[in-house]
């Protein structure tokens, strides 16, 4: 296995975005050696660049993703995912292996995000692009890495050696809220994880192709509940996850974004608040609301 890379990409109900996001891993300064797009059917898809690699199956992130893996078999040296609407630096691949290079107990990158909005109403692939050029042609002067950083879904890298046996979990179902969290958390127990600044991007935080509300405000409540006992997360953090969520949907349900369903969010959320009370911790049964 020599100092290669390839990329996962899980997607679904996005086609333009994943077909624009292949081109600009195409002109990456450094070129990934495979792309794998995990999708759920040919519509997800679009138009990609020659050799890209299309996979299909039932639709969640986690089991996507796990196809992925099953594709890759341990052939590279680096794997990265990006989320379909993330936009990542045209030097992302190139500056990932030459950190990876530089430190041999680090096993897990994660990029900063120059604007998420996955928080907002989101933003459009040409103001995204724009952001990103914009620092790829002023990149920062002192770069910054910091460790015990867990990944972050939407733009993260490990080496292959690090998480080898390793899979997302597929309890964790349809967005499967958390998954990054859980998936990190057993990284760290292995080696170094670390957020750096020397890596960046855009999540576009696309709202097409979105779990529902209900069925995601059940997994903010259900999900930390399950990777607290799993061990995954800490109850302190669990607890504040939960609750910051929670208070969001309620507060903002009276007057609702037009870009979130905060009352089915809600609504969730007390499902599962009502399914934890009985002792009924299932993420998978966001499946059935």
């Amino acid at each position: 296995m020599s100092q290669d890379v390839a990329v996962i990409v899980a997607t679904r109900g996005r086609p333009e975005i994943v077909a624009r996001l292949a081109a600009r891993l195409a002109a990456q300064s450094r070129r990934p050696d495979e792309v794998v797009v995990v999708a759920t059917e040919p519509a997800d898809v679009g138009a990609l660049p020659a050799g890209a690699t299309v996979l299909y199956g039932e639709p969640g992130l986690s089991s996507q993703r796990n196809r992925g893996l099953a594709r890759l078999g341990g052939r590279f040296a680096h794997v990265v995912f990006f989320d379909d609407d993330f936009v990542p630096s045209r030097f992302w691949l190139e500056r990932m292996m030459a950190t990876f290079a530089g430190r041999p107990a680090l096993l897990s990158l994660t990029g900063e995000v120059l604007a998420d909005g996955a928080m907002t109403q989101g933003l459009p692939w040409d103001e995204a692009e724009r952001l990103v050029d914009d620092r790829d042609a002023a990149p920062p002067a002192a770069p910054t890495l910091r460790e015990g950083v867990t990944p972050y879904g939407c733009n993260m890298a490990f080496r292959a050696s690090g998480i080898a046996g390793e899979t997302f979990d597929e309890r964790l179902v349809l967005y499967a809220w958390q998954e990054d969290a859980d998936f990190g958390a057993r990284i760290a127990r292995r080696g170094a994880v670390a957020w750096t600044n020397d890596l960046w991007g855009v999540h576009m935080g696309a709202k097409s192709g979105r779990t529902p509300g209900v069925r995601l405000g059940y997994s903010q409540i259900v999900n930390p509940l399950y990777l607290t006992a799993k061990g995954s997360l800490t109850a302190g953090y669990s607890a504040r996850l939960m609750t910051r969520n929670l208070v969001a949907n309620a507060v903002k349900s009276l007057r609702p974004e037009p870009f979130v369903d905060r009352r089915g969010r809600l609504k969730g959320n007390l499902i599962g608040l009502r399914d934890a009370l009985r002792g009924r911790i299932d993420p998978e049964r966001a499946r059935e609301l």
